[in-house]
């Protein structure tokens, strides 16, 4: 176990050296986020009406949307570069090596768990700049952050898996994309779901994204934030409308420990076929 532990260690610190060393990395890692978090501040809370306080209303909402959105989009990360490792031959030198076979893939999603952490961090600080509150207690904010953090190295396994088969960076990025970003946006991140037409609705109630957002807004203390005057029971009966959506946390862990389920098996099977040939 502790030669395993060694060599996932030195597997993420390998990882965490390639993304200070790569600037397109690292402006990846910190500037987009900046420009993420202004971006829909100001544009779609321009959208939301005008007034000061309607606005900063709109930024406290889309807030757990937006973390929600690039920690998922960061999972990605984990299948481009496992697909880059494999097209560059670096998974054949580490064949060599006499390391443990699941070092590569452990420190590989922890790396982009780490990458997260950064991620959140940056977006938390620009946030507060917009006028973004945490106006929940410390402890709910810290469980929707590890939430969160727990949800994209899930979804980092799936992506592991994913590099391993297609081995092309370019089609795990593109692949990625086609999935992900309709996934992302029928939800509630950006605007209330229950707004949607039926269908849209109905998927979006059962939506992992929905509800680790949803978990967020209320670790956050942002759930009223588009209350605009309403009672809170006026907005708990809208917003939880499918059983998900009441209990979000929960949810959200089932589907982060099925996928863990799924795909650590998956994934250390396909590596183990890969570096077998």
């Amino acid at each position: 176990m502790s030669e395993f532990v060694s060599d996932a260690a030195t597997v993420a610190k390998r990882n965490l050296l390639k993304i200070r060393r790569v600037p397109d990395l690292l402006v990846f890692t910190t500037l987009q986020p900046i420009m993420f978090v202004l971006l829909f501040g100001y544009v779609f809370g321009s959208l939301a009406g005008s007034g000061a306080a309607v606005q900063g209303g709109y930024r406290e909402f889309m807030m757990a949307g937006i973390f929600t959105q690039t920690i998922i989009f960061g999972a990605t990360i984990t299948g481009y570069m496992m697909a880059e490792d494999m097209q560059k031959g670096v998974i054949d030198r580490f064949r060599t090596l006499p390391m443990h076979p699941s070092a590569v893939l452990f420190g590989r999603t922890v790396t982009d768990v780490l990458n997260n952490v950064l991620v959140l961090i940056v977006m938390s600080l620009t946030g507060l700049l917009i006028g973004w509150r945490i106006r929940g207690s410390f402890l709910d904010a810290a469980v929707a952050y590890l939430l969160m953090l727990a949800f994209a190295f899930a979804l980092s396994w799936v992506f592991a898996y994913i590099g391993l088969r297609v081995r092309s960076p370019e089609v795990v990025n593109n692949a990625s994309f086609m999935v992900i970003f309709p996934v992302t946006f029928i939800a509630n991140t950006f605007v209330p779901s229950e707004n949607m037409p039926s269908v849209l609705k109905a998927f979006a109630g059962w939506n992992p994204v929905s509800t680790i957002t949803q978990a967020a807004r209320e670790g956050f203390g942002n759930l009223y934030a588009l209350s605009g005057g309403q009672g809170h029971a006026v907005v708990d009966e809208a917003t939880r409308y499918t059983w998900a959506l009441q209990h979000p946390v929960l949810y959200t862990a089932i589907w982060a420990v099925l996928l863990l389920v799924i795909f650590v098996p998956l994934s250390t099977r396909a590596y183990q076929k890969a570096v077998a040939k």
